[in-house]
């Protein structure tokens, strides 16, 4: 192993250590990681200061600041800039709250409200980010549980692990199905058939109809009657408009072919197509606000709710991962993994699913991901097989893993955070008694489905 390789492995190690240390730190972290980077290449390129030290196999490394932003994914990073953008507007717009006030005002007691406001979230999260379904959720459980006089504890839990679990259900529906797509060339198509074979969505929903199951049997015993007669009004539908307006696009585009996989001679859409459409719908919605309605205030609290957290921490995350993976950190990885797994498809599938759910339990998914997504490919060149089987247990293993501990997603931390506005202290032991079951039957669901399609 060369002395750069061995350095930008301990600068990666280093850049996730202090990533799980402290979580606000996180953004400056990536960034600060990518100027080493970015700074490493610029002395090996003067080829003035211990060019042994730069060398990896008689070549020397080379990270240029030209090359560190083609690693950065600009259409990952508007659409999740856009979509965000667009989720606030119909957030504001009340739509969500009212359709979940139909929904329980059909239901017969507490037992089928919690089951039908969990699976209503899911359905949600498959198209809008798994914390804003959350929110948008989260005070019709509270109304309806004041109104039959119970604790909202389990309700609220069950919604945030139901919102993780339907986010790898669509190519919108996580900053970690984003990532996945534009790793696998996927489109919003892809998620539901791949080259003929059903495609995540469906594997997705498999889980949700089990883990629904097991909600229903853990609140068997709550049959107490619902009241709920008041909806909420919604004044305002054409952010609903707007939003449905993205999934359709979304839709209609991913018929057309990037350029990898265009014929010859035939139209093929620009690489960063998924993210003008986002943020084209947005920049509509704000343009209505400013110029039509005249509402400067929701034009500014639109730009604030944008995720510039996830969008500084993911740059930094794009840049570090191109720098390791110029310095043969990403093959030294791949290899390790593959090993493990003496050459067996299987084993390696399953360490890749089962790791990614332990890891994802204590650290954030979304740079677990981005950096997986960059290894596998390589474990999937070793083992002479296409890597979609390894792409989609990646994304089933580090999407549901977060639903184990309370402090595992984002969608949980802002349910208990919910909660505790409301005076509930919400304990782990308490937490995992629903998010245990419930990730277990999920995550079995799903594991044997994919090696079932894709094995």
């Amino acid at each position: 192993m060369s002395p750069i390789t061995i350095a930008s492995l301990v600068i990666f190690a280093a850049t996730y250590i202090l990533m799980l240390a402290s979580q606000k730190l996180r953004p400056y972290v990536t960034t600060a990681s990518a100027i080493i980077f970015v700074v490493l290449g610029a002395v090996a390129a003067s080829g003035k200061i211990a060019p042994d030290f730069f060398s990896i196999n008689g070549e020397t490394f080379s990270y240029t600041f030209s090359q560190a932003l083609t690693e950065i994914d600009w259409n990952v990073i508007m659409m999740i800039a856009g979509t965000m953008g667009t989720v606030f507007l119909f957030i504001e717009s009340k739509m969500p709250q009212l359709i979940s006030d139909i929904l329980i005002s059909k239901m017969p007691n507490v037992k089928w409200a919690v089951v039908t406001l969990s699976l209503f979230a899911g359905i949600v999260s498959a198209f809008v980010d798994n914390v804003a379904t959350v929110l948008m959720i989260a005070p019709v459980a509270l109304a309806f549980c004041k109104k039959v006089n119970i604790s909202p504890v389990s309700s609220i839990i069950c919604i945030a692990v139901s919102s993780n679990l339907q986010g790898a259900a669509t190519l919108v529906g996580d900053t970690t199905s984003i990532l996945l797509a534009k790793q696998a060339g996927l489109d919003f198509s892809d998620f539901f058939v791949d080259r003929g074979r059903p495609g995540m969505f469906w594997v997705v929903e498999a889980g949700a109809i089990v883990s629904a199951l097991i909600i229903l049997f853990m609140f068997r015993k709550d049959n107490a009657k619902i009241s709920f007669n008041s909806r909420t009004k919604v004044e305002d539908k054409f952010p609903t408009f707007l939003l449905v307006g993205t999934v359709l696009a979304l839709i209609a585009v991913s018929f057309i072919p990037y350029k990898d996989g265009a014929a010859e001679g035939q139209f093929y859409k620009p690489d960063i197509t998924n993210g003008i459409i986002c943020i084209g719908f947005f920049v509509v919605g704000i343009l209505r606000e400013l110029l039509v309605k005249k509402n400067k205030d929701i034009v500014k609290a639109a730009f604030k709710e944008i995720d510039y957290y996830t969008i500084v921490l993911l740059t930094g995350l794009f840049v570090v991962i191109g720098g390791i993976k110029s310095a043969g950190v990403i093959d030294i990885i791949g290899n390790a993994i593959g090993s493990l797994g003496s050459g067996s498809v299987f084993v390696v599938y399953t360490i890749i699913v089962w790791m990614s759910v332990i890891l994802s339990a204590f650290i954030d998914n979304i740079p677990y991901t981005a950096t997986m997504l960059s290894i596998v490919p390589v474990i999937a060149s070793n083992l002479s097989i296409d890597p979609t089987l390894l792409y989609y247990g990646l994304l089933c293993g580090a999407t549901l893993g977060g639903n184990l501990t309370p402090i595992g997603a984002s969608a949980n931390i802002t349910g208990i955070g919910i909660l505790r506005k409301e005076g509930y202290e919400v304990k782990s032991t308490t937490f995992m008694k629903y998010g245990v079951p419930f990730t277990l039957a999920a995550v079995i669901t799903g594991y044997l489905l994919l090696w079932i399609i894709w094995a």
